[in-house]
């Protein structure tokens, strides 16, 4: 398998049972669910971090957790990017949280800043670039004037986790779309949708992040 032609989907999270379904674990949820649909098994111990090698949508896929803890994300993309010799700007995508979409949404970028997310800031700074592909999916900003840090690691209530399971299905669509078609079609599709279908406001027009 080393140096054949895969992408990699990285979703990013925490490691430890207590941290498993708060917000900032989704995008370990969002490979669960494509594990899930896939058939493909995320146990296999490598570079810092669980991994699964499967098929989505006839492409091969490597599947990823890191295991390093979200601020450290990027070891374990450094590590896996280089073996696997992917290209960070074509065969990449990671799928994180932000509080800064409300619950319901996905944002696809090609690249840019972090957004103010430590994971994405961490792995921009091994891999040397800011060009990948991400999936953003929305979790909602903390109460005015709450503290982030139990927002971020606090589990979803019972009514956002109705919504939030849709969107994951639909970060599930967003990512076979990248595998299949690119990220210019996912971007183009799923940036128009929130989790109901219907446009969201902004989103034809957003740039930047």
């Amino acid at each position: 398998m080393h140096g054949e032609n895969m992408l990699l989907i990285a979703g990013l999270g925490n490691p430890e049972n207590r941290y498993l379904a708060t917000r900032h674990n989704t995008g370990f949820l969002c490979v669960d669910r494509i594990a899930a649909r896939y058939g493909i098994s995320v146990n296999k111990s490598e570079g810092k971090a669980l991994t699964g090698t499967g098929m989505m949508e006839g492409v091969k896929v490597l599947l990823v957790k890191p295991q390093t803890y979200m601020n450290a994300s990027g070891e374990s993309l450094q590590a896996l990017t280089s073996y696997y010799r992917i290209d960070p700007q074509a065969e990449l995508l990671v799928i994180v949280d932000d509080i800064h979409l409300p619950p319901g949404t996905l944002r696809l970028r090609k690249g840019g800043s972090a957004g103010g997310h430590n994971g994405l800031k961490n792995i921009a700074e091994l891999l040397g670039t800011t060009a990948f592909p991400r999936l953003r999916v929305g979790v909602g900003e903390a109460v005015a004037g709450g503290n982030l840090i139990p927002h971020v690691l606090g589990n979803f209530s019972k009514e956002e986790w109705a919504v939030m399971d849709g969107v994951i299905d639909a970060a599930a669509d967003a990512a076979a779309c990248f595998v299949t078609d690119g990220i210019d079609a996912a971007m183009n599709r799923f940036n128009r949708k929130a989790a109901s279908g219907e446009s969201a406001p902004g989103e034809e027009t957003r740039a930047g992040d």
